[in-house]
């Protein structure tokens, strides 16, 4: 009898085939000391055991020098392995503590894995599986366990496991993996991404999934609807062995719009823009394929590591994506750190509510030396590009008036200096809070853009913690007040004749971008994985149907009714 198990597919596909149950290298670490007389010998074992596992990230590294997204993982790995404050902390605890190496390497790595989980944000949370990666391949190398890994399976199988770490997800043999199937990590986990790079299905957050299966079990991965199938009948077989082969020439279909002009069959023209989070190669051989990036996550340059990034540091990444996007423009968000997001560099507040609390702008006018020296990189690297200066969790016209007298104190400093800067920028703000979105026609007299930020809009508006599984289900991004909100702000920056776009998750989904076409948004941003799907969606929608759709929508009652609906009318086009 077959069962069916739900997951989240973060890489689409479909996949037949055997299970093969992967269990990587657990450590087994107990409180430990050691003899005072003994802590020169403790270091030195411990030095021994850090150079190896260098050695065995710099042999995959290696082996990887050809895709520069995946190698940088483990240029990563190298760079946590010798952190100066974990690295510190360490010999503290053997030479003063008297720890046992392994207790001393297990204490330290726990300590600042459970800072970066407490993060409610996604990227910032997977994370720990680098730290968690470095601990256990550090702990193997102390306790001289030899290194197991996917690259030598011996037939097709589709892997299964609680977690995937980087080193698992980059080791494997991609000819013999059929499908990842896991029990915990997101859209947003290494393994997600090396999945989607590899063309692999996936699916992951399938609930104790390990012990319900076996080494050999047959299984079918769905990772288009979610479902993995054990024991399929051959009905179920034959059914997804058609499935599968309509995927696949689907997928060839879309792949053919990465190229393609996002310009609708009634002649109108949609920009087309990236969301990235670094100035990494892979992200930025998206820009062939866009018409500029809608969002630069900053925050990202200062999260995962001891100090504050300097100017010199941040002008030459802003500099590099601006010069690789030339006339093109790059919307650069400014800091959008908070007490949900933990920064080893910078004293944060504790708070219950931290989505509610001292983040992001507010955090920073609070902190003006690590908001001005983020001002001045933006302001310097502008000579180079087209800046367009985004402000978050803007919640009042008071916050764009502060933060331009900042701005304005920053240029002035300029000026003085002699140091050149871009006096050519755009000023825009993130519409995240319904406060600013509904005062959006006095918000538009006030900026030169804005861009909504529909993954905050939905939690703030629905007051629904995105992170909290036991509310998830009130959680709508379909939720017709929200698109009538979106729609509001829309019309006020287009009668303006002033640029609106979408950079939240929204942007990338087919079924709400129709939608938000439909409400004369003409500027969406999104991952590069979205990029070849909307621009088909957009060269199939005319977009007085768009309207239509959009209209249907806003009349609509409820979420469900809402998708239900879309799935409906863009059939035809999806």
């Amino acid at each position: 009898m077959s069962m069916n198990y739900k997951g989240n597919p973060v890489s689409r596909g479909i996949a037949i085939g055997e299970a093969y149950l992967y269990e990587a290298f657990v450590p087994t670490v107990e409180e430990s000391f050691i003899p005072a007389d003994q802590t020169y010998e403790a270091i030195a074992r411990y030095e021994a055991a850090k150079e190896k596992a260098k050695a065995e990230r710099e042999t995959v590294r290696a082996r990887l020098r050809g895709d520069a997204e995946k190698a940088k993982i483990f240029s990563a790995h190298i760079e946590i392995l010798f952190d100066e404050a974990m690295e510190a902390d360490i010999r503290d605890g053997i030479a003063k503590k008297h720890l046992a190496p392994d207790w001393a390497i297990h204490q330290v790595y726990e300590k600042y894995m459970k800072i970066l989980g407490a993060a409610k944000d996604d990227l910032i949370r997977e994370r720990v599986a680098d730290m968690k990666d470095v601990k256990n391949r550090l702990l193997r190398c102390w306790q001289g366990v030899e290194e197991k890994n996917l690259s030598n399976l011996e037939q097709p199988a589709v892997v299964v496991a609680r977690d995937l770490l980087p080193s698992d997800t980059a080791t494997l043999d991609r000819s013999k993996v059929l499908a990842i199937v896991t029990e915990i990590g997101g859209a947003t986990s290494h393994s997600a991404i090396i999945a989607r790079s590899y063309e692999i299905p996936a699916l992951l957050g399938v609930a104790q999934i390990t012990k319900k299966l076996s080494n050999g079990q047959p299984v079918i991965v769905d990772a288009l609807d979610g479902v993995l199938i054990a024991d399929p009948t051959d009905a179920q077989k034959a059914e997804y062995d058609k499935k599968k082969d309509a995927y696949a020439v689907k997928a060839a279909e879309i792949k053919k719009y990465l190229d393609a002009k996002p310009v609708s069959p009634d002649g109108t023209r949609v920009e087309v823009e990236l969301n990235i989070g670094s100035a990494s190669a892979k992200e930025l051989e998206g820009s062939r394929y866009t018409d500029g990036v809608g969002l630069f996550r900053t925050e990202f340059l200062y999260m995962g590591r001891p100090s504050l990034p300097s100017e010199e540091e941040q002008y030459e990444i802003y500099k590099k994506v601006l010069v690789e996007f030339g006339d093109r423009p790059v919307i650069l968000r400014t800091l959008d750190i908070g007490g949900d997001k933990v920064l080893e560099s910078m004293e944060l507040p504790k708070e219950e509510n931290p989505f509610l609390g001292k983040r992001a702008l507010r955090l920073c006018f609070d902190n003006l030396p690590v908001f001005k020296t983020q001002l001045r990189a933006l302001l310097r690297a502008a000579v180079h590009g087209s800046l367009w200066l985004m402000l978050p969790m803007v919640g009042s016209m008071d916050d764009i008036r502060r933060a331009k007298e900042i701005i304005g104190e920053v240029r002035a400093d300029l000026d003085k200096e002699g140091v050149p800067y871009g006096k050519d920028y755009k000023l825009g703000i993130m519409v995240e809070i319904p406060s600013i979105a509904l005062i959006a026609d006095l918000a538009v007299q006030e900026v030169d853009f804005c861009s909504i930020g529909t993954n905050d809009l939905t939690q703030y508006s629905t007051a629904v913690d995105r992170m909290n599984p036991a509310v998830s289900k009130y959680y709508q991004t379909f939720h017709p007040a929200l698109f009538r909100l979106i729609g509001f702000v829309v019309d006020e920056f287009v009668k303006a004749g002033k640029p609106v776009g979408v950079c939240g998750e929204m942007g990338g989904d087919p079924l709400a971008a129709a939608v938000l076409l439909g409400l004369g948004m003409r500027r969406l941003s999104m991952g590069i994985a979205s990029v070849a799907q909307i621009k088909k969606l957009i060269n199939g929608l005319d977009m007085g149907h768009a309207e239509e759709i959009a209209q249907t929508v806003k009349n609509l009652s409820t979420a469900g009714e809402v998708e239900v609906y879309l799935r409906k009318a863009l059939a035809d086009i999806l």
